[in-house]
Parts: structure tokens; C-alpha cells; sequence
């Protein structure tokens, strides 16, 4: 043989070689991809629904596993960790977790592969050991009532609609005080500034909360999110947490924003919603108030509100309720109103043991001299409207409206 040959053999070896481990190489990246669309299919359809106390230990016990769950994962759910809970993220959260490399759990956001999940409310007992005196009884017995409200209308109103939405989601607006193991749904307009100082001092980050400034409050960034956390630290707040969502009537919430947020000199709400609703919703518009945008009338507010197309996005201040806080889906454990706020606010952090010195805050935050927004000053604004823009913005927030118990207006 000569070099020549020689040299052809170990080439034409070489190209084969080269071939069978491009082939290789792309069979294991379909098997595992495969293997990765499998399991986030199986996540995507699983029902997620609560099992009553012990329910978990009794599976365990009777060696049976239930779908979608591994005996690993059931024996993680045996535990002393889950024991005994009722729990409905507990189960989603072994089952996702387990099935995380350590890799994926340090490298990827969370739930980043996980496109849905169905989380059903449970309704818990509120530990009342720490709430000293008669004088919270009727608060109590209110609280008790809208908590069972709540968990009944959630029962018949899951029961036609299965509510699927990303964990991640579902949880950016829940803020989250470790000491005392409170985590807070932002409403806007319903008392958030002040209950966002009051974290703050539970967090030990001030003494006070009439010290701590608007800016502090909204831009300081002292406060976590539930978002921030990881897989295993959204769920385990989730379970063991004190969770709160102070709520308002609708309309008075609404109407409560549009009048910050527009009747007011302000550097983002006006060039940013303001320009796009009066250059959309206006005829004849002046040239100052396209550039400038100040000047929004309610009746184009709320033009821009119930549009289908709607010349720039939602914002939190008058998004609804249900899609905020996901009451359906998080089993909040203490529903507040702003419009029993002081009394209600007091008897929560009574419940999660703060300071006897810590009363929630009284004063308004911003606008001091201007008249709240009462059910009277809301009457004044929806005359601006026609019947149907009324009714139509009552449908807006009609899921608000039965959640929580709120009387329709007359519209």
C-alpha cells in the first residue's frame, strides 16, 4: 500500500467517524428534548387539586401513588417537613422541584420551563393566639365571613372555569416580610403606600412609619417581592406564610386613580397614558394637550378603559382585582377593606405578633387637602357617562364586585 492509499484510508475513516458522532450527537439531543417536552406537557395538563388535612400521609402510608407523582416525591410529601398539612402547593412543589438538576435549579429563573399551573385555594384556621381582648371579636366574626365568601364563590367559580396561569405571574405583586412571616398583595388605592411602610418597620428597616417617605416607599426597592425568590422559596412562603390582600369597591378604586393619577401634575402618567388617550379619544384636540397629555377628562379615561384596543396597556392602579392577586388561586388567609382599614389593618398585625407599638398609619400619602374618594365623589364622576358607558364599566370589574362581596352600584 502506498502513502497515497494510506493517506485516503485515514481520511475516508475519519469522515465516518465524523458522521457517526454528528448522529450520536443529534439522537441525545432529541431523546432529551423529547424527554424535556414530555414533562413540561405533563405539568401544562396536570390537575392540581387540594386534598383535605392528612390526605398526603394516607397515600404514603398505603404505598399508592397518586399521577404524575414519583415515589421519590411521595416520600419527600411523608416527610416531617409536609406531614400533616393541608397543602396545595406542597405536592406541586415536590413535583416540579424533583424533577429539577441542580443545574437547571442554579442556572434558570424560576418556573422558567413551566408554562402553567392550577393551584386551588384552601381554606385554613387563622391562629388567634396572639390577639389579646374582647374588643376584636367582631372583626374576627367579619373576617371569618368574608373568608368563607371568598372560598365558596372560588369553589362554584373554579368549578366552571379552570383558572391556569404562570406561578411567577401570579405571585409579583406579593411582597414579602420575613420576620413575621407576612406576605402582602399590592392593591393600589387601597391603602398600599402605608401598608408598605408598615412592612418596613416589621422588617426593621425603619422605627416609624410616618418617617418613611412616598419615594421611600414606591422607588426605594427596601421591600422583596415573592417573584425574587426561587422555586423552593416562592412555594414554602406560599404554604407557611401569613397571606393578606386588603381590597376596595371597585368603582371607588377607580375613580380613586383617576384622579391621582390625572388631576395631578405627573411626569409619567401624563405624557405616557395621558398623550395616547386624548390623541386617540379627543376630537379636535389642542396642540398643548397632545403634548403635554395633561388635561385627561374621565369620560376619555374611561373611553381608553373598556377598548378593546386600547392605544397603550393597563396599568396596576386600575387593573382588577382578580388579576392582580389571584385570589382564586392564592389561599389568602386574611381579607382586609378599605373601608374598615384601620380596624382591620390593626387586627392583622395582632394576629402575626407586631410590636403592641405599631398601629397602622391614619395620615394620607400624598394629596392631604384633597376629599377622599367616597361613594358620593364617585356619583359625580360616573355622571359623566352614559348609562352604557356605566354598565360597561361595572362589567368591567363585575368579577371584583362578586368576589368580594361589594354592592353593584346603580348604574
Amino acid at each position: 500500500m502506498n502513502l497515497r492509499q494510506v493517506f485516503v484510508s485515514l481520511l475516508m475513516f475519519g469522515v465516518a467517524g465524523l458522521l457517526l458522532f454528528m448522529y450520536l450527537q443529534a439522537w441525545i439531543e432529541g431523546q432529551h428534548t423529547a424527554s424535556e417536552e414530555k414533562l413540561q406537557q405533563q405539568i401544562t395538563n396536570q390537575d392540581f387539586t387540594f386534598s383535605p388535612p392528612g390526605t398526603q400521609r394516607q397515600v404514603v402510608q398505603n404505598g399508592h401513588v397518586p399521577p404524575g407523582l414519583s415515589r421519590q416525591e411521595m416520600a419527600i410529601l411523608g416527610s416531617r417537613h409536609w406531614r400533616g398539612k393541608a397543602d396545595p402547593f406542597g405536592a406541586v412543589a415536590v413535583s416540579l422541584v424533583s424533577r429539577l438538576s441542580d443545574q437547571q435549579k442554579i442556572s434558570e429563573p424560576p418556573l422558567s420551563q413551566f408554562r402553567e399551573v392550577y393551584l386551588p385555594p384552601a381554606l385554613r384556621p387563622l391562629n388567634k393566639t396572639l390577639v389579646k381582648g374582647d374588643e376584636w371579636k367582631d372583626v374576627g366574626s367579619t373576617q371569618e365571613k368574608r373568608r368563607s365568601f371568598l372560598y365558596e364563590f372560588c369553589k362554584k367559580y373554579n368549578s366552571r372555569k379552570k383558572l391556569r396561569t404562570h406561578l411567577v405571574h401570579m405571585v409579583s405583586r406579593i411582597y414579602v416580610e420575613d420576620r413575621h412571616k407576612v406576605l402582602y398583595c399590592e392593591v393600589p388605592k387601597a391603602g398600599c403606600s402605608n401598608w408598605k411602610r408598615v412592612l418596613m418597620v416589621l422588617n426593621g428597616l425603619a422605627t416609624s412609619a410616618r418617617n418613611i417617605s412616598h419615594d421611600d416607599v414606591h422607588y426605594g426597592k427596601h421591600l422583596r417581592k415573592l417573584d425574587s425568590y426561587d422555586l423552593k422559596g416562592i412555594y414554602t412562603r406560599l404554604n407557611t406564610y401569613t397571606k393578606t390582600i386588603f381590597v376596595r369597591d371597585p368603582l371607588e378604586r377607580l375613580v380613586s386613580a383617576f384622579r391621582d393619577k390625572f388631576e395631578h401634575p405627573n411626569s409619567y402618567y401624563h405624557p405616557v397614558f395621558g398623550k395616547a388617550i386624548i390623541k386617540k379619544y379627543r376630537h379636535n384636540a389642542d396642540e398643548e394637550a397632545l403634548k403635554t397629555g395633561s388635561g385627561v377628562k374621565f369620560k376619555e379615561f374611561i373611553q381608553y378603559l373598556l377598548d378593546s384596543h386600547r392605544p397603550v396597556g393597563m396599568d396596576i392602579h386600575w387593573e382588577q382585582v382578580s388579576k392582580l392577586c389571584y385570589p382564586c388561586l392564592i389561599n389568602y388567609d386574611f381579607i382586609g377593606k378599605f373601608e374598615t382599614l384601620e380596624e382591620d389593618a390593626n387586627y392583622f398585625l395582632q394576629l402575626v405578633g407586631a410590636p403592641a407599638e405599631l398601629k397602622f398609619p391614619k395620615f394620607k400619602d400624598r394629596h392631604s387637602s384633597d376629599e377622599r374618594t367616597s361613594a358620593e365623589v364617585v356619583r359625580q364622576y360616573l355622571k359623566e357617562l352614559s348609562k352604557e358607558e356605566r354598565q360597561l364599566t361595572y362589567d368591567f370589574y363585575y368579577l371584583d364586585y362578586l368576589m368580594f362581596n361589594y354592592t353593584s352600584p346603580i348604574v
